[in-house]
C-alpha cells in the first residue's frame, strides 16, 4: 500500500483519533509507526501528508500532532471533562465539538477573553446548559477563515 493511499491515510487519522479519545493525547509519530508496521521514517511521510490535508496539524518543526480538531494536545483555556478524562480543546466552539465527537456528557470550563470571566456548561444528550447557555454566548472570530490554516493555534 502507497504511504499517500486513501486507505492508509484514512486508517492512521482513525488511529489518531482512537487514541486521542482513548488516552486524551495524540499518539506520537512512533506509535503510529509500531501501529502500522512502518519505519519511522515512513510514518512522518504519513503524518505530513494528514498535516498538509489539514486533517490534523503538527507542531511547526516537528512530527508532533499538535491539534487534531476538535482535541489539542496542549493544555488550553478550554476544559472538557468527559468520560472521566480530561480533554483540552482549541477554542470555545471546539470545547462544544468534544463531546459531540464523544457522543457524550460533558462538562466544559472555559472563560470568557478579554475579561477572564469563567464559563462553566454541562451538556448532557445533546442540550447545553449553565448560565451562559441561557443567556447566550456570543463567539467572536479573530481571523478571517481562509487564513485560519496560517495559524492555528492562534486562530
Amino acid at each position: 500500500m502507497s504511504l499517500q493511499s486513501d486507505a492508509l491515510l484514512w486508517d492512521v487519522r482513525t488511529f489518531v483519533y482512537q487514541h486521542i479519545v482513548k488516552t486524551t493525547q495524540p499518539p506520537t509519530v512512533n506509535d503510529t509507526a509500531a501501529r502500522f508496521g512502518l519505519s519511522t521514517k515512513d510514518a512522518s511521510q504519513v503524518y505530513a501528508a494528514l498535516d498538509a490535508q489539514h486533517a490534523f496539524f503538527l507542531q511547526p518543526g516537528s512530527m508532533n500532532i499538535l491539534i487534531a480538531n476538535p482535541f489539542s494536545a496542549v493544555e488550553t483555556p478550554f476544559r472538557v471533562q468527559a468520560g472521566g478524562k480530561t480533554y483540552w480543546a482549541n477554542c470555545a466552539w471546539d470545547a462544544l465539538g468534544i463531546p459531540a465527537a464523544l457522543q457524550g456528557a460533558a462538562v466544559i470550563e472555559a472563560s470568557f477573553a478579554g475579561s477572564d470571566e469563567p464559563l462553566h456548561l454541562t451538556v448532557q444528550n445533546g442540550t447545553i446548559s449553565g448560565p451562559a447557555a441561557t443567556e447566550g454566548i456570543v463567539a467572536h472570530v479573530l481571523v478571517p477563515f481562509r487564513q485560519w490554516y496560517e495559524d492555528m493555534t492562534f486562530t
